[in-house]
C-alpha cells in the first residue's frame, strides 16, 4: 500500500456498553434520554487499527466519519483525541439515526468515500446497538471495492495487505489489493486512551458537516421496528444427584 494513503474510519455513537439497556414501556425501542453513551467499542478498535498505520507511515491522514445527532460531534473529537487529523459529520436526527438501514449508512460512507477520496475505509466489524455486522460489506460493494471482514490482524506489503479472519473454529488468511474496506474485530487490538494533551489538541481539529442529501442518498425509512421486548428472564436451576437423574430429567423436558 502507498505511503501517501488516506483513510476513513466509521464511528458510531452508541450507548455506552457498561449500561443495562431498559426497553421502553410501550415496546418501541430502548431508552436513551439520560443514558450515558460513548463510541461504539468496535469503532474504538478501527480507530486504534487506523493510528497504527498512520505510525508505521503507511497513512497519511486519517479522517473519522459519523452519522448522527449533534451530540455525535463528541465521538468524532474522541476519535480525534485517540489521532485521527480530522472528522466529517453526516447530521440526522436521532429519529432518522435510528430508523437507518445499513444499505442506507453503506451509501453515506461510500460517498463520504469518493468526496474525500480515500484509499482505505476501515470500520468495526459492528454496532452493539443494531448489531447488523453489513455496512463494511455494502460499503465495499457500493464502492466496487474489495472487502475484508472480522480482521484479526493486518499486516501491508507494498500495494496490497495480508488479513486474517476470524472465522468459526478459527483464522482464515487472505491477501487483497487497495482500495479496500476493512471491517475489525476484538482481537486485533487493544485500543489507547486518549491523552489530556491528545483532547486539547482535538478541540482544534477540523470537522466537516454534511447532511444525507448533499451526499444524494435518501433517508426515507424503509424498515420499521414492530416490537422491542426483553429475552425472557432465565428459570433457577435444579440439583440432581447423579449423572442417571441429569439424563432421565432431560429426556422428561423433551431436550434429549
Amino acid at each position: 500500500m502507498s505511503n501517501r494513503m488516506r483513510v476513513l474510519v466509521g464511528v458510531k455513537r452508541v450507548i455506552d456498553y457498561a449500561v443495562k439497556i431498559r426497553v421502553k414501556p410501550d415496546g418501541s425501542g430502548v431508552v436513551k434520554d439520560s443514558v450515558k453513551h460513548s463510541m461504539n467499542p468496535f469503532c474504538e478498535i478501527a480507530v486504534e487499527e487506523a493510528v497504527r498505520l498512520k505510525e508505521k507511515k503507511i497513512a497519511k491522514e486519517l479522517i473519522a466519519f459519523t452519522i448522527g445527532p449533534k451530540q455525535g460531534a463528541e465521538t468524532l473529537r474522541t476519535a480525534l483525541a485517540m489521532g485521527c487529523d480530522r472528522g466529517v459529520h453526516v447530521e440526522v436526527d436521532q429519529a432518522t439515526l435510528d430508523s437507518l438501514t445499513p444499505l442506507q449508512i453503506s451509501k453515506m460512507a461510500a460517498a463520504t468515500a469518493k468526496e474525500e477520496k480515500v484509499d482505505l475505509v476501515v470500520m468495526g466489524k459492528l454496532a452493539i446497538d443494531g448489531d447488523y455486522g453489513q455496512t463494511a460489506q455494502m460499503t465495499a460493494a457500493q464502492l466496487g471495492w474489495s472487502a475484508a471482514t472480522n480482521l484479526y490482524s493486518l499486516e501491508h506489503k507494498g500495494d496490497s495487505a495480508t488479513v486474517e479472519r476470524e472465522i468459526d473454529g478459527g483464522l482464515e488468511t487472505n491477501s487483497l489489493k487497495t482500495p479496500a474496506v476493512l471491517s475489525v474485530d476484538l482481537r486485533i487490538n487493544q485500543p489507547r486512551y486518549a491523552t489530556l494533551p491528545n483532547i486539547m489538541k482535538a478541540k482544534k481539529k477540523k470537522v466537516k458537516k454534511t447532511n444525507p442529501k448533499k451526499l444524494g442518498v435518501d433517508v426515507t425509512p424503509t424498515m420499521k421496528v414492530l416490537n422491542v421486548s426483553e429475552p425472557p428472564s432465565r428459570s433457577a436451576g435444579e440439583v440432581v444427584e447423579d449423572v442417571d437423574s441429569l439424563i432421565t430429567k432431560l429426556k422428561d423436558a423433551g431436550r434429549i
